[in-house]
C-alpha cells in the first residue's frame, strides 16, 4: 500500500492510496494516514482510484479517521474509488458517514471549498 500525500488548493489536502487495503496494506499507512487526517482541522481528499481492495480494517480506518476530522471542525471526502471498492463502501453504509465523490467540482462542493 502506498500514500502520498500534496496539497490541491489552499485548505485541501489530497491523500492518495494505492494498493490494497487490507490488513497488510491498512497496517502499512494507518499511522501516517492518522497522522495527516486526525491530529488537526482539515478538508481532506481521499483518493481512492488506485485501490484495487478494501477489507474491513481499511473501512474502519477511514471511518475512526473520517469521525475524529469532524469533531475539529474538518470534512474528508472519498475521491473516485473504482467500481469494486465503491460497492464494499456503499454495501457497509460507509457513505453516509463519509461523502463519495466522482468529479472534482463534486468534491470541492462536499468539503465546502467549491
Amino acid at each position: 500500500m502506498e500514500l502520498t500525500v500534496h496539497d490541491l488548493d489552499p485548505g485541501i489536502l489530497q491523500i492518495s492510496l494505492s494498493g490494497r487495503l487490507d490488513v497488510n496494506g491498512t497496517q502499512q499507512i494507518d499511522l501516517k494516514f492518522t497522522a495527516l487526517t486526525a491530529t488537526r482541522k482539515a478538508q481532506i481528499l481521499v483518493d481512492l482510484a488506485n485501490v484495487t481492495f478494501i477489507a474491513s480494517l481499511g473501512i474502519r480506518t477511514l471511518i475512526s479517521n473520517a469521525k475524529a476530522q469532524k469533531a475539529r471542525g474538518g470534512r474528508m471526502v472519498l475521491y473516485q474509488p473504482t467500481d469494486q471498492v465503491e460497492q464494499v463502501l456503499r454495501a457497509t453504509g460507509i457513505d453516509t458517514i463519509i461523502p463519495i465523490a466522482h468529479e472534482m467540482e463534486a468534491a470541492r462542493a462536499l468539503l465546502g471549498t467549491a
